[in-house]
């Protein structure tokens, strides 16, 4: 292997990854045997937790289990799902299932076993300061001070709140990554759901069926044109591959948002399985159920451009109908946001921000690696994962290479191919026609 190695400077780590979510912790399996590298991950939660308040009943993937954090580059690791389900005995009762993508229950308890079992993780330290000095990343935590040669930012995104909600954020009106912890009680309120994507359709049907008490009224505000499928189609699937990925970073970056944002049901879409299973619920009540029933109301193509709240606590929401162009108001006693996560400059990395690079909208300037660019000594590297949909496209906040994303940082660091990443089985070729194609052998 061919990492510096500095004798001299002993108790110093190759790698040391603030934030122990999926993405490190993928980072950290892939790393887990490999000789003279020393890494460690520290968060400062007291265990492995992967978004606890979106564990809502019937929720599941939205990709491939194969796709762990592992497999794609390294099959024959001990931390893959398959060596999970073996290990807790129940292989071949999982193969009857005849599932492609698994609850989220499952694929978290998957990483939480892999995270009980790395020793390279360190949870209750939370990182409070990163500097820089003596040619090494120096770490302040709220136990003692940690130096490393090399760092891997993943401390995941912040809820993202709508600007007219956030004076209004509090015990009837947050985001939906608090649902689980909060557990509201529903029972005869009027609740209106804004979030058109996976998260709203479950809070949906999930209130829907009483799952925190008997509500009376239901409004699901989206502003997208109708409810719509996460398109899991083979050639969308192609924009989840390392080939595409390398053809995305290497075009203009004027053009790269509007790519994006067309492929946005590639990744932010509703399943379709789920989608089913939701209609076929309104239609069974609609026109089958003779029970007394909840009020509910679906409200695509609507925009929340104000919230007031009344003496009484009452919320008014004020939307912009598209369609209609025109304006309209529901009430709520609740509401509950569904609205994604942003990326946020992580705080105890404030010492270190003047010498980075960031563009004009506040985010890393990466590079194809994944390392941020910055005024440091170049043997001295910042990786970011999680944080590149702007630079290597929608793949980024995915789970889909999230191992591939793993084993080019580990790559990197190490100055050679430790893990064999080049995908050259494309059926789709992303390359301009300068570049050479592929040889097809012809029949004779």
């Amino acid at each position: 292997m061919n990492l510096i190695q500095e004798n001299s400077q002993e108790n110093v780590l190759d790698l040391a990854g603030l934030g122990i979510g999926p993405f490190n912790l993928s980072l950290a399996a892939l790393a887990d045997g490999l000789p003279d590298y020393t890494v460690q991950f520290f968060d400062r939660k007291p265990s492995f937790s992967w978004h606890p308040g979106l564990m809502l009943p019937g929720a599941h993937m939205q990709t491939s289990y194969l796709k762990d954090l592992v497999t794609p580059v390294n099959p024959t690791s001990p931390w893959s799902f398959l060596s999970y389900l073996v290990q807790h005995g129940r292989f071949y009762q999982f193969l009857a299932t005849e599932k492609t993508a698994i609850s989220r229950k499952e694929f978290v308890d998957y990483m939480d076993w892999t995270a009980r079992h790395l020793p390279s993780l360190q949870f209750n330290s939370e990182i409070r300061e990163v500097s820089f000095a003596d040619d090494c990343f120096i770490l302040h935590s709220d136990r003692k001070t940690i130096r490393a040669r090399n760092l891997c930012l993943g401390t995941g995104k912040a809820p993202h709140v709508p600007e007219c909600t956030k004076k209004h954020m509090g015990k009837n009106c947050f985001h939906a990554s608090e649902l689980s912890a909060r557990s509201p009680d529903l029972t005869g309120k009027k609740l209106a759901v804004v979030g058109g994507g996976q998260t709203g359709a479950e809070v949906f049907l999930n209130a829907l069926q009483g799952h925190w008490g008997e509500v009376s009224d239901i409004q699901w505000i989206s502003r997208r044109p109708n409810f719509e499928p996460l398109d899991e189609t083979p050639f969308t699937n192609q924009f989840f591959t390392p080939g595409y990925v390398d053809s995305f970073y290497s075009i203009s970056a004027s053009k790269k948002p509007a790519i994006v944002n067309r492929q946005k049901l590639a990744s932010d879409g509703i399943t379709p399985a789920y989608l089913t299973e939701l209609y076929r619920e309104l239609y069974d009540r609609t026109y089958l159920s003779d029970s007394r029933q909840p009020v509910w109301g679906l409200l695509p193509d609507r925009t929340l451009e104000g919230l007031n709240q009344s003496v009484n606590g009452c919320y008014e929401l004020i939307l912009n109908n598209t369609l209609h162009d025109q304006q309209e108001r529901i009430k709520a006693d609740i509401v509950i946001l569904c609205t994604g996560f942003e990326n946020k400059l992580p705080q105890c990395m404030e010492p270190l921000l003047p010498a980075l690079l960031l563009d004009e909208s506040n985010r890393y300037q990466l590079t194809s690696n994944f390392k941020i660019q910055w005024q440091g000594p170049e043997d001295r590297k910042i990786y970011a994962v999680n944080a590149g949909l702007h630079s290597h496209g929608i793949a980024e906040p995915q789970l889909s290479l999230a191992a591939w994303r793993s084993a080019r940082i580990l790559n990197d660091l190490a100055r050679e191919e430790l893990f064999q990443i080049n995908d050259s089985g494309s059926i789709i070729n992303w390359q301009p026609a300068s570049h050479k194609f592929p040889e097809r052998s012809c029949l004779p």
